[in-house]
């Protein structure tokens, strides 16, 4: 997989981590993976994570784009 592919990836992932938060989704916020956050932190808690993991994840694949980060060694 391309670098650029793989940084586009990581921001939809992102986007949607971010939309999830944003827009509270009852699916999201059910899924089994979203439950442990949802328990440990509540459901607004979990939100807000939600929310900045989505940010970190567009952040990250936008300096992967732009060759803000070292090259992985290849």
């Amino acid at each position: 997989m391309s670098e650029k592919l793989a940084a586009w990836l990581i921001v939809l992932v992102g986007a949607f981590a971010l939309c999830g938060g944003i827009l509270n989704w009852n699916w999201f916020m059910n899924n089994r993976k979203a439950v442990v956050w949802v328990k440990i932190l509540g459901r607004g808690g979990a939100r807000i994570f939600y929310c900045l993991l989505g940010i970190a994840m567009i952040g990250l694949g936008v300096a992967l784009m732009a060759g803000w980060l070292p090259n992985s060694g290849r």
